[in-house]
């Protein structure tokens, strides 16, 4: 039996110093809309955002602290990160929503940031922000990308540690605590969640080929290195970018330089069934970066305005 499919239904952006969210579910293309922008409260930059279905908190992070917010603003509850940290090292904080809304997941860089203590992943009540649980991990991380398992309501969470590489760990909660999975790489960067939910995509950190691994158990269905694509892998490279556009087809982004040092990038769609490369793919976009698969046929791009722009594969 086919699994179902689970496309994004809402994301965010931060647009002109608004929290800007999308309501992915109409189907509309072209620049989106946005059905609710909120102008955050706090005082601080934001690094990461999320909103939940119903469009009716915001959460963000902070260099010091989680906040929550209603849509108009006004804040409902705030974590802060002890001690304030006045390190200018790159850390960046994230966060994302459980399916359900109820808990919302926290990425703490603390020793990046100067704070004495391991790195942290907590999980927060949603509703008022006390932690029900959290862990210490052994990274020394700059930032985290965290990807929601909806079906299993597990978490995916990538650190990256810089130069010294790429750490991916699975977590789920548990009698109020965190059951923490570190997959055993630490040279593999975590760029995508298929939509049926039973692969994931990583790139290797020094971005010599792309892999899709069985989710949960990591193991690896293919590898293509960049000679697979016709190019020279001493002149050629993985970004770490792309992702599945469908069920059945994976973008891959690579890149370099010609001869007169002008950089160039490329899209390519790959046959997730059989590994095998298609043709290349026009994404419209401005960079290597400017492109989010969101499973379903479809990908964004930004538009100058900071919006996303919807496109629909024909």
């Amino acid at each position: 039996m086919a699994q179902p499919t689970r496309p994004r239904q809402v994301i965010t952006r931060l647009v002109d110093g608004n929290i800007c969210a999308y309501d992915l579910a109409a189907g509309v293309r072209g620049v989106l809309s946005p059905a609710m922008v909120c102008r955050p409260s706090t005082e601080d930059d934001i690094v990461d955002h999320a909103v939940p279905a119903d469009l009716q908190r915001i959460y963000c992070t902070t260099l010091n602290a989680v906040v929550c917010m209603t849509a108009d603003g006004a804040e409902v509850w705030r974590s802060d990160f002890e001690p304030r940290s006045d390190q200018q090292r790159g850390h960046r904080p994230s966060c994302v929503l459980s399916s359900d809304g109820l808990v919302l997941w926290v990425y703490r860089p603390d020793v990046m940031a100067g704070r004495d203590r391991p790195d942290q992943w907590v999980a927060l009540d949603a509703g008022t922000g006390a932690i029900i649980a959290q862990t210490d991990l052994r990274t020394v991380g700059h930032g985290g990308q965290q990807l929601l398992h909806r079906t299993s309501d597990q978490i995916l969470l990538d650190v990256g540690e810089g130069q010294d590489g790429s750490v991916i760990h699975r977590a789920s909660l548990a009698e109020g605590r965190v059951n923490l999975i570190r997959y055993p790489w630490s040279d593999r960067c975590l760029i995508d969640l298929s939509p049926d939910e039973r692969q994931f995509m990583t790139v290797h950190h020094e971005q010599g080929d792309v892999s899709l691994h069985a989710y949960p158990d990591g193991e690896v269905t293919f590898a293509l290195s960049v000679d697979a694509f016709g190019h020279d892998p001493d002149e050629t490279y993985v970004e770490w970018s792309g992702g599945y556009l469908s069920t059945d087809t994976l973008i891959v982004t690579l890149a370099g330089e010609t001869e007169d040092e002008q950089e160039w990038f490329r899209h390519y769609r790959v046959d997730v069934r059989s590994g095998q490369v298609r043709a290349e793919f026009d994404a419209h976009a401005e960079n290597p970066y400017d492109i989010l698969p969101l499973g379903d046929g479809s990908w964004l791009t930004t538009d100058p305005s900071g919006h996303p722009v919807r496109w629909i594969d024909s």
